[in-house]
């Protein structure tokens, strides 16, 4: 009989594996040992947890949502905004991901919080301060 190992342990694994496998193979890993031991559901909240004790750790990821792919400005302006956020931050991974229904700006998102510095919420909070005078 296996003893099912906890998700503080498989977080730590998971963080020692992932330096060690490029992410094609880490990824297929993970999932191969999710279905293995039906934990498939688990998915989210242990990516959020590796993502978070990371985080800890020095080694923080956020996701970049914009319209368009960022320019090498927009990235070291990314990582300023998430060196303001994570002050202990020693590495700072960025993951783009493109929302053809953004006018512009960027969107980033952590496993804990969001930003939104899009344009679309600097004029919807333009239109609130308007109406509210």
């Amino acid at each position: 009989m296996s003893s099912k190992i906890s998700r503080s342990e498989l977080v730590v694994i998971l963080d020692k594996l992932s330096t060690k496998l490029p992410s094609k193979k880490f990824s297929r890993e993970v999932a191969n040992y999710l279905l293995s031991e039906k934990r498939t559901g688990e998915l989210d909240s242990l990516a959020r947890e590796l993502i978070n004790y990371r985080a800890e750790k020095g080694v923080v990821e956020v996701t970049a949502v914009s319209a368009r792919a960022l320019s090498s400005t927009a990235v070291s302006e990314v990582k300023q905004k998430v060196k303001q956020l994570y002050p202990g931050a020693r590495q700072i991974i960025i993951n783009q991901r493109i929302d053809d229904s953004q006018i512009g700006g960027v969107r980033l998102e952590f496993p804990d919080k969001q930003l939104d510095l899009t344009l679309r919420s600097k004029i919807n909070k333009f239109k609130q301060q308007t109406v509210g005078n």
